[in-house]
């Protein structure tokens, strides 16, 4: 032991300006270890406080890297870990769900709805109405003196240098003529076909009415006969039925629908029983329910028709299908969450991106630099702070709705225009932080290096500022989500059919979906609160980990 006391170590030699010094520091930790291993061997069991480690023993205290250190700082912090945990859940959310979800953004879906919508119109023709022979002598004018003149119980009158005489047949129909020629008909009772696209000639609808006046059986028009019952039943040689005669007048509501006889008939019958509904099957075996009401103010039975529709499934409540519900379009509110969540963050991290570029290229100029360099990139940040954002954004937003432009490059335009007005707040603090950097003893040492200016600007005194420029992007991804949440809410950012967050909420400007659906409504709400909560929370989180002095 004594030996062991008295032992001296050689100390390392000195090695000339030849040897290269990765040899002499390998020789340096040979004799190094070669003195613990000497010293070791007199305390075997390990116990001697003085005890020395090589450079390369396991059991020295390994020293973590930067990058580490500040992970390890930010993982002790709890609330920091939970943000982390919420902004994972909701990329998961996100970009994972829209992928299995069973449902597209757009997709509508519909149900079955009984509705009652207008379908026809009835009127009983109690005053004359005129059907026209010669247009030039038979005009709006001459219609309203034949009007007045049957009014009078006059036979004749004068017009325009022309005799009109008119002949009476009963007091529902009368027929004009000048001379021996028939320029039109006065009549309460009108002819209608019976078949889609059918019409008929001035010869047909005046002998159809006079035979159902004179009570005829038959008559004949366009060198055919006719038969005509006395219900004004007017049918071909064969038996087929091609027109009646009646003093209602149905007309329906659209103009592609076509009133069958069978139809008309049945209404006609429901009116003059004053009935208020009454049942149809049509010609495929379909039975309807239709509803009759009489406007007195027109005189005219309004038809509605109570029918099995096929309509946007809109505000249907949470079920199996759809766990959060439809919207007002009839799409899946769920699905629609998930898509809005991809893109309001989408558009967060580039905004973001933009703004940052943007901000560390010209605040690092401006501060590495200063003079003149300095005040021509801090006015062009006072003009930037000058422009008023909103209403710019809103001239932009019509002038884009001008433009009819897609959803999509829309989208694009948005991103492009709110990081082109961000940047200004990230070059003023980039240029504060560098002004102070500058100065220091690191950066004279660069300059006599002979780094280059690019190299001192961004990759020495720039990763100074990360740990301001972490906390105000993460800041910046809160409040961009924000602002186009509102923007889309007020119908100037994302639309339709693309979803995001603000424009789901834009459904709530209504007072009745706000107070009768909160499934539109609070989800995307709590989303959004969520989200713009977690990147604040991991912002301070990553700015305490990066400077621990900055933690009160």
């Amino acid at each position: 032991m004594s030996d062991n006391k008295d032992m001296k170590y050689e100390a390392t030699p000195v090695y000339p300006h030849s040897v290269p010094q990765k040899a002499a520091r390998r020789h340096a930790e040979k004799l190094t270890e070669d003195a613990v291993k000497n010293s070791s061997a007199s305390a075997p069991n390990g116990d001697d406080p003085n005890e020395q480690y090589s450079l390369n023993d396991d059991r020295r205290v390994q020293v973590l890297s930067p990058g580490a250190l500040v992970a390890k700082r930010f993982f002790r912090n709890r609330l920091a870990v939970t943000g982390m945990i919420i902004l994972l859940l909701m990329f998961l959310f996100s970009f994972v769900g829209g992928i299995i979800s069973p449902y597209k953004q757009d997709q509508k879906f519909y149900r079955i709805d009984q509705q009652v919508k207008d379908y026809a119109a009835v009127i009983h023709n109690e005053d004359l109405v005129y059907t026209v022979a010669d247009a030039e002598l038979f005009r709006g004018p001459v219609q309203a003196q034949t009007l007045l003149n049957i009014m009078r119980g006059n036979e004749s009158f004068d017009y325009n240098g022309s005799t009109y005489d008119l002949e009476k047949i009963n007091d529902g129909l009368y027929v004009v003529r000048v001379g021996d020629k028939v320029v039109g008909t006065a009549n309460r009772e009108t002819v209608s076909a019976s078949d889609v696209g059918g019409s008929f000639s001035f010869e047909f609808t005046m002998n159809a009415l006079l035979a159902h006046a004179n009570e005829e059986d038959s008559f004949e028009a366009d060198g055919k006969t006719y038969e005509i019952d006395k219900d004004g039943v007017i049918t071909a040689a064969g038996g087929e039925e091609v027109g009646y005669v009646s003093e209602y007048i149905i007309r329906p509501v659209m103009s592609d629908v076509f009133l069958s006889r069978d139809f008309k008939t049945q209404l006609i019958d429901a009116v003059e029983a004053k009935d208020s509904e009454f049942n149809f099957k049509d010609e495929n075996g379909e039975t309807y329910e239709y509803v009759l009401s009489f406007d007195a103010a027109k005189n005219t039975w309004n038809v509605k028709q109570e029918k099995d529709t096929r309509v946007f499934d809109t505000y249907a409540s949470p079920s199996k299908e759809h766990w959060l519900g439809t919207d007002r379009n009839g799409m899946d509110m769920l699905t629609r969450l998930m898509y809005g969540g991809r893109v309001s963050l989408i558009i967060g991290f580039i905004v973001v991106i933009i703004e940052s570029v943007l901000g560390v290229i010209l605040g690092g100029i401006s501060g590495y630099f200063g003079g003149w360099i300095d005040n021509l990139i801090m006015r062009i940040v006072d003009i930037f702070y000058c422009i008023p954002s909103l209403p710019l954004i809103i001239i932009l937003g019509a002038a884009m709705d001008a433009a009819n432009l897609d959803s999509y490059t829309r989208m694009l335009y948005l991103m492009l225009i709110l990081g082109f007005l961000g940047w200004p707040s990230i070059a003023r603090m980039v240029r504060g932080q560098i002004l102070s950097l500058r100065e220091q003893e690191f950066m004279t040492a660069t300059e006599s290096c002979g780094i280059s200016v690019p190299k001192r600007i961004f990759k020495h005194l720039v990763p100074n500022v990360i740990p301001q420029l972490i906390v105000i992007m993460t800041m910046g991804l809160g409040s961009t989500i924000i602002t186009e949440a509102t923007l889309s809410f007020l119908g100037l950012g994302v639309r339709f059919p693309f979803a995001s967050w603000g424009n789901i909420i834009n459904d709530v400007n209504d007072t009745f979906v706000l107070t009768n659906y909160w499934f539109i409504w609070i989800p995307a709400g709590v989303l959004l609160l969520a989200t713009v909560l977690a990147f604040n929370i991991v912002g301070d989180g990553l700015r305490d980990a990066f400077d621990p002095k900055m933690k009160r």
